[in-house]
């Protein structure tokens, strides 16, 4: 009768644990580096924290503005006063109309 005698090999027990080994490395290297890893996450939460400081100034500039079209608007600046400012604004001036240009120092 014929028996057979196998080796035992320690190959066979670390086949498990080297899979297991490659698969949490795969998984934890996309978790900090994927598209939705915490690399990512963190790139997005500045981004943004940069938008909303754009929002908070194009909302402050919004703000102002309703603000000045409120006091044109409610009859308080009275016609000549707002043609002034209109043509100081646009630098709009008549033909009939003569302009005298003065430095910023000059104005007090």
């Amino acid at each position: 009768m014929w028996t057979r005698h196998h080796k035992r090999r320690n190959t066979g027990r670390l086949i498990v644990p080297a899979i297991t080994a490659i698969g949490l490395s795969y998984f934890g290297f996309h978790a900090y580096q994927g598209d939705y890893g915490l690399n990512a996450k963190a790139q997005l939460e500045v981004r943004m924290a940069e938008l909303q400081q754009d929002l908070d100034a194009l909302t402050r500039t919004r703000l102002d503005l309703e603000e000045r079209l409120r006091q044109l608007s409610d009859g308080t600046m009275e016609r000549d006063m707002l043609d002034e400012q209109v043509r100081r604004a646009l630098d709009f001036v008549r033909d009939n109309e003569i302009v005298i240009l003065r430095h910023v120092d000059d104005q007090h």
